[in-house]
């Protein structure tokens, strides 16, 4: 029932930036945290950075100073700004979030996006 689309991706050299988008839509009462996971050819999918309703928010170490995530709840919409990309962050990008879509029971979602290729080159 919800459903998250992103937007953002694409080709970068190496010192540029992007800003990654995702919107959610759908049977949504509240997002609890909303976020972005990556996941380079042959790793694991990490998280990135998150923000919770309240707006506080955790990055990982590898992308602390260069990235920044932001919200706007009015649109159930979360954005990621990146700085100072590198080869490294190269990955498929995911939105994630997590939620509850039902205000008279207990009824929590977990959404994925589709995913959103970011490349860096040198």
């Amino acid at each position: 029932q919800v459903q998250l689309v992103e937007s953002g991706g694409g080709l970068v050299q190496a010192g540029g930036s992007l800003r990654l988008s995702c919107a959610a839509s759908g049977n949504i009462v509240s997002i609890y945290v909303i976020g972005w996971y990556r996941q380079a050819p042959g790793k694991q999918r990490e998280l990135v950075a998150h923000i919770t309703s309240g707006g506080s928010t955790n990055y990982a170490d590898s992308v602390k100073g260069r990235f920044t995530i932001s919200r706007d709840n009015a649109k159930n919409t979360v954005y990621l700004k990146m700085n100072s990309l590198n080869p490294e962050d190269t990955a498929v990008y995911f939105c994630h979030a997590e939620g509850s879509s039902n205000p008279y029971r207990r009824a929590d979602f977990n959404s994925w996006g589709q995913g959103t290729q970011v490349t860096v080159s040198s």
